[in-house]
């Protein structure tokens, strides 16, 4: 069951996952969830026409300033995982990201958001380019 809002712009990644990344019980290990949230985040943008890189040349960066996880079901070593990820602009200089990460049954393994605040290359709040702003408004 999905918990994104419907009639939000969903983009869509897929990650197997490796040998490495599970546990001594075979199942993935909790924080690796986080590493695939921001492989959801870096590849929203870049389906969008845009990449981090291009943002931070721009003199922008995300940094993540909030962080959660609710863990439904374990994903194991092989399953080919669906993220889903949908941002949306909280205030000119704040963004948030849901994620979902979906097992190869189509259950639920993972939903959580991060929130990022802009920063200048002085480490300062800025607003996010309006390019950025315009993404995260549009609608499908």
């Amino acid at each position: 069951m999905s918990t994104l809002s419907p009639g939000t712009l969903v983009r869509r990644t897929s990650v197997r996952v490796r040998y490495a990344e599970t546990d001594k019980m075979g199942v993935v290990y909790h924080a690796n969830y986080f590493v695939w949230f921001e492989v959801g985040r870096t590849d929203w943008l870049r389906q969008a026409g845009w990449s981090y890189r291009e943002l931070e040349a721009e003199g922008v960066s995300l940094p993540v300033i909030e962080a959660h996880c609710e863990y439904r079901q374990p994903a194991r070593y092989d399953d080919e995982l669906d993220i889903r990820t949908r941002g949306t602009l909280l205030s000119p200089v704040r963004v948030r990201f849901d994620y979902e990460i979906v097992l190869p049954s189509m259950s639920l393994a993972v939903a959580g958001h991060t929130v990022h605040c802009a920063l200048d290359t002085s480490g300062r709040p800025c607003r996010l380019p309006e390019r950025v702003r315009a993404m995260l408004i549009a609608t499908p």
